[in-house]
């Protein structure tokens, strides 16, 4: 027999002007733990998918221990052994955790009814077992985006998977969780459970993976035991070029003050924040989870209220109610969730790029589409976004140029300070470095950004001066010769 668990062979997955998998091999030795690797777009969740049954090849084979099978839908896949746990959570929200559990395979007792407390007690003493901290019984939607995740890998191991496909499951976890999530891998490894682990951190790919396979534009560019490779190496091969640098270098003048922020306080939230913005500056805004980064980002720019303090914008004093005073006042926010608040997934690129800024395009009372298509064709292009026509629906697009793209909707809207938050996760490093570029020149434009990131080497590769929070409050505040990771964590644990 074969060591290999799994084969999948010259897999081809075409979609309307775009050839997603091009004669892709690939194969998983039982029980290791295999890389899938490579930019948004390459390829990755597609031929993932092709396993799971989620869309079917147009041509190739699959050999599940060395017998060829034919996969017709996600069901069929979970009776041979495969589970997929989601980039994006595929919960109920409505539904409590115990209900996502079991969702499409109720178990039903004396005259069909539901024994809710069993099923509760079982999904229960599963999450305990894992040491997941969650209850049987509660709402998706009262769960944080961490938590949600942990439900989804959850409902995946439950139904005891041979080969287990994780695509980027750490991309909303915590550091605590995230370890906690590497234990279990190495419990199932040693059970001899499979894994395909997709993920742009290279860090987790190299701690936790036996071999890597990259993947670049639809091809299997090179697959080896991941400690035959370095760092630079994935990298080169993943964006088909040499990576000098991972951090573009940025020259351009700090100018006046262009934000001023003095006492800012959300009740029971954050409290008493002060810092400065400059004209062309990165201010990188740093801290653990809960220390209030996202919630003051959102107080700035009018998401939710602040109970008190001041906000200057260009040296006035001003009061932020609503996202509309927030952008009057030239203010743009580019959430962490861009599939949820930052892009409507439905609409196509021009909507999207135009939607919060339509009386650029308008003529009289309506709406002028030549002229919408002309400026959102304009901005797309110059920030470089790949996709095979201006009419497609974002939902399409990959990671990174769904970024792109809701970028291109706040240069489109004419703000002059802009609040990325976690502008770059859950893309490949290609992308990034092409935000980390558009970020350069934004700032070199003479516009001002504020960078929350949970990533500590994107903090210091890109920012001028850090604000550290820590607990709600401001813990301190670094200038570019102070910068370590030592002396960022150092504040961000203060409290």
């Amino acid at each position: 027999m074969s060591e290999y668990i799994l084969e999948m062979r010259n897999i081809r997955k075409t979609f309307p002007g775009v050839v997603a998998l091009d004669k892709v091999s690939f194969k998983v030795r039982k029980g290791e733990i295999h890389a899938l690797v490579g930019e948004n777009g390459a390829g990755k969740s597609t031929l993932m998918k092709v396993l799971n049954g989620v869309h079917q090849a147009d041509s190739g084979e699959i050999f599940l221990n060395d017998e060829a099978v034919k996969i017709k839908d996600t069901k069929d896949a979970e009776k041979k052994g495969i589970g997929l746990v989601f980039q994006e959570c595929n919960l109920v929200n409505s539904l409590t955790v115990s209900e996502n559990m079991f969702l499409n395979n109720l178990r039903r007792g004396k005259h069909g009814l539901i024994n809710w407390k069993e099923l509760n007690k079982i999904t229960q003493d599963f999450l305990d077992s894992f040491k997941f901290y969650l209850n049987a019984t509660d709402k998706i939607e009262d769960l944080s985006s961490s938590q949600k995740q942990m439900v989804e890998i959850a409902k995946t191991l439950y139904k005891k998977p041979a080969i287990v496909v994780m695509d980027e499951p750490t991309s909303s976890l915590t550091t605590g969780e995230t370890e906690h999530l590497f234990q279990i891998m190495r419990e199932l490894k040693a059970q001899g459970t499979t894994i395909i682990y997709i993920s742009h951190k290279m860090d987790e790919i190299f701690d936790m993976c036996d071999t890597a396979t990259v993947l670049r534009d639809g091809q299997v560019i090179e697959t080896r035991p991941t400690k035959d490779f370095t760092r630079d190496e994935i990298v080169e091969r993943m964006v088909g070029r040499s990576v000098e640098a991972e951090y573009p270098v940025r020259t351009c003048e700090i100018g006046e003050t262009v934000l001023k922020l003095e006492n800012v306080t959300r009740n029971g939230i954050v409290e008493n924040i002060s810092f400065e913005l400059h004209k062309g500056e990165i201010l990188g805004l740093a801290g653990l989870v809960g220390s209030g980064r996202t919630e003051i980002a959102e107080a700035i720019f009018g998401a939710e209220h602040y109970d008190g303090g001041i906000i200057e914008v260009g040296g006035k004093k001003v009061q932020i109610a609503s996202t509309a005073d927030g952008k009057r006042n030239g203010i743009g926010l580019l959430t962490e969730d861009r599939k949820e608040t930052g892009l409507v997934l439905s609409y196509d690129l021009i909507r999207n790029i135009t939607v919060t800024n339509l009386k650029k395009v308008r003529n009289g009372f309506m709406i002028d589409s030549k002229k919408e298509r002309q400026v959102a064709t304009e901005l797309a292009k110059e920030l470089n976004v790949k996709t095979p026509s201006m009419m497609q629906i974002a939902r399409n697009l990959s990671g990174g140029n769904q970024q792109k793209v809701v970028f291109a909707k706040w240069l489109f809207s004419d703000v002059d300070i802009l609040i990325l938050d976690e502008p770059t996760r859950g893309i490949d490093v290609g992308a990034k470095y092409e935000i980390y570029c558009l970020m350069n020149k934004l700032v070199e434009s003479g516009k001002s950004i504020i960078m929350i990131s949970s990533e500590l080497p994107e903090v210091l590769g890109m920012s001028d001066r850090i604000v550290v929070l820590s607990g709600g409050k401001k813990a301190g505040e670094l200038k570019k010769d102070q910068f370590s990771a030592e002396a960022v964590m150092r504040l961000a644990i203060e409290n």
